[in-house]
């Protein structure tokens, strides 16, 4: 059997995708192939079709209840996971240490002993920018 590739001038005749196993029939003046370059066809003789053909319309039979069962086990995993995945978040919200954007984490609580020692030129500089705070 012959390799063609698709938008290719072929003779008449039929040509099987090698992708999605469909036949394409050509006239009998000829014709080009459906799909870009990538889509591959195989020139196929009338008596191996009618071969071909069940073989084909079988793999799609047996393997539609199959795909009907992964669809429902997919159904069944998003759904319970889908629950774990909520309550996940909730707990990880509950354990989460409270942040603010924009709070000085690095100066301290409210209510800590602050330190007594604080030198000379720090409560200067304290001094002048809350004086400065006020002028403006």
């Amino acid at each position: 059997m012959t390799t063609y590739s698709g938008n290719q001038q072929v003779k008449s005749g039929y040509y099987l995708s090698t992708r999605s196993f469909a036949v394409e029939v050509i006239g009998d003046q000829g014709g080009t192939l459906p799909g870009d370059t990538t889509t591959r066809y195989l020139a196929v003789p009338f008596p191996a079709l009618l071969a071909i053909a069940p073989v084909v319309g079988l793999g799609f039979v047996l393997s539609l209840p199959l795909v009907g069962f992964a669809l429902v086990g997919y159904a069944l995993v998003r759904r319970v996971s889908g629950h774990v995945s909520e309550r996940a978040g909730a707990l990880a919200a509950t354990v989460a240490p409270p942040q603010a954007t924009g709070a000085a984490y690095l100066g301290g609580r409210e209510g800590e002993k602050k330190n007594d020692e604080v030198s000379p030129e720090i409560e200067k500089l304290e001094k002048e920018v809350s004086d400065q705070r006020k002028d403006s």
